[in-house]
């Protein structure tokens, strides 16, 4: 079966810092993998490659077999984004922000309020469809942009830190929506946290720390490797820096 998404051997560098430093990752359809690491680990740039917001000079990424510097169009097709900081339109209602969207994914008009209002119902917010994007709380507008990024049907959601400046049940609230996705629609995705908490045991999880790679696997089996109590106390034998990780 061909990966979601291959990463392999990428670096990139700011002047003379390294950013990354040979990082090799896979994402599996249907899974749900969590790139763990602190702030300035490195997280955010391997986004900005795999988005092509950066350009890869060393290494490789595909997403489903097309690669993301040879084949732009046919790779980020198959990719839904979900960033850091907050895009939506806050003055465009819901549905504006999702038409918008489409049509820049070249989908008609009509097609687009269609699959807009199946999206913002599996969202739980088909009756806000009309509401300004400025009157959702924190939650749901995540949820709004999740809705966004899987509008032209990408079957890699990436997401970087989406729970940040969330209350915990917001966050729960997203990790459910997403961990459904995944479970119902055969989603693959990549959650990149620095929180501990958002981890379950039967996660892929992917250890980013100053720019490498320190371990990959089931979160239980990197607990049981490193003889940890929980996948905090693995963190902290593997990068040294436990006290720094947040877990809410």
């Amino acid at each position: 079966m061909t990966d979601a998404l291959s990463i392999r051997h990428l670096s990139h560098s700011y002047g003379d810092r390294k950013a990354l430093d040979d990082v090799s990752l896979t994402v599996a359809p249907g899974s749900f993998t969590v790139l763990l690491g602190l702030n300035g680990a490195g997280k955010s740039t391997l986004f900005s490659l795999v988005t092509r917001l950066f350009a890869a000079r060393d290494g490789e990424i595909e997403i489903f077999g097309a690669d993301v510097m040879r084949e732009p169009g046919a790779a980020l097709r198959r990719l839904g984004v979900v960033f850091q900081a907050r895009t939506l339109d806050l003055e465009l209602s819901l549905m504006q922000n999702l038409l918008y969207h489409a049509a820049l994914h070249g989908i008609g008009p009509f097609e687009a309020r269609r699959l807009g209002l199946d999206a913002l119902t599996r969202a739980g917010l088909a009756e806000r469809a009309n509401d300004k994007a400025r009157a959702l709380s924190g939650g749901q507008m995540r949820r709004v942009e999740i809705a966004r990024a899987l509008l032209h049907g990408p079957k890699l959601l990436l997401l970087d830190e989406p729970t940040v400046g969330l209350d915990i049940k917001a966050r729960a609230d997203i990790l459910a929506h997403v961990r459904g996705l995944v479970r119902d629609e055969g989603l693959g995705v990549l959650w990149t946290t620095h929180l501990i908490d958002e981890i379950a045991e039967d996660d892929q999880v992917a250890i980013l720390h100053k720019g490498k790679m320190l371990a990959a696997g089931l979160a239980r089996d990197i607990v049981a490797s490193e003889n940890a109590a929980d996948i905090g106390a693995a963190f902290a034998k593997i990068t040294g820096a436990g006290a720094e990780m947040a877990s809410a």
